[in-house]
């Protein structure tokens, strides 16, 4: 355990984005998929969670410039590959596309069919469609939570690319007309990560911690409780 010596534990800034249900910012509805398990592990190893909220470019290049700053969640890519410190997976994102009325099967089709794919900003959706070749003129960055959801609704973009949970927990709110979904296209580990200078005692607390939730069954538990209807 990591305590003050009078037994205080100690604090960490942890950041995320409000991307239900991956992580909720208001506590009040739990804190998501990822962000209860994280924010447990952080307790079971002996610190106390500040939570920041910024807009996710943002965050990113915080913690990667500063050092023992965690983050959450985040999309192991290879271009964040030596920007942060991966502390441990939490779950598998898969990624697809959603459209109104022009489903996908593939990224090829994707790129002759959709003329503006929208995507999160700051997003692993954007680097993604960029590695796959997408051109500048067809990806459009949006801030992350609705706004592709409502971009969609109002025929201001062609498709939304983003993760599955994500999409469909966002759309259910949004809307009643049906989302028709590509087949999955990405599947990209999520993690607790840190800033490239990161305490290697942290870094090791919490990893254990992490792989204890995982071991007893309570990362799955937490994941199907926010899946259930």
């Amino acid at each position: 355990m990591a305590c003050h010596a009078s037994g205080a534990p100690l604090p960490l800034e942890l950041y995320i984005p409000d991307a239900p249900p991956l992580t909720f910012v208001d506590g009040s509805k739990g804190h998501g998929m990822v962000g209860e398990a994280v924010l447990t592990a952080i307790a079971n190893a002996g610190y106390v969670a500040h939570v920041h909220v910024l807009p996710w470019a943002r965050s990113q290049k915080h913690v990667s410039e500063n050092q023992d700053i965690l983050i959450a969640p985040l999309s192991r890519t290879p271009e964040r590959e030596d920007r942060f410190t991966w502390i441990a997976p939490i779950m598998p994102m898969e990624r697809a596309f959603f459209s109104l009325d022009r489903p996908v099967n593939s990224f090829e089709q994707a790129k002759q069919t959709y003329r503006v794919i929208g995507v999160g900003l700051g997003s692993a959706q954007e680097e993604i469609l960029r590695v796959q070749g997408f051109s500048d003129n067809q990806i459009y960055p949006l801030t992350i939570g609705d706004n592709p959801a409502q971009m969609l609704l109002k025929g201001r973009i062609d498709a939304w690319f983003n993760g599955v949970p994500e999409s469909q927990y966002i759309w259910s709110k949004v809307s009643e007309h049906a989302l028709l979904m590509s087949p999955v296209m990405s599947r990209v580990e999520l993690y607790l990560a840190c800033s490239r200078r990161c305490s290697a005692q942290l870094v090791q607390n919490l990893r254990a911690a992490v792989e204890t939730l995982r071991d007893d069954g309570t990362l799955a538990r937490i994941q199907k409780s926010y899946l259930s209807p």
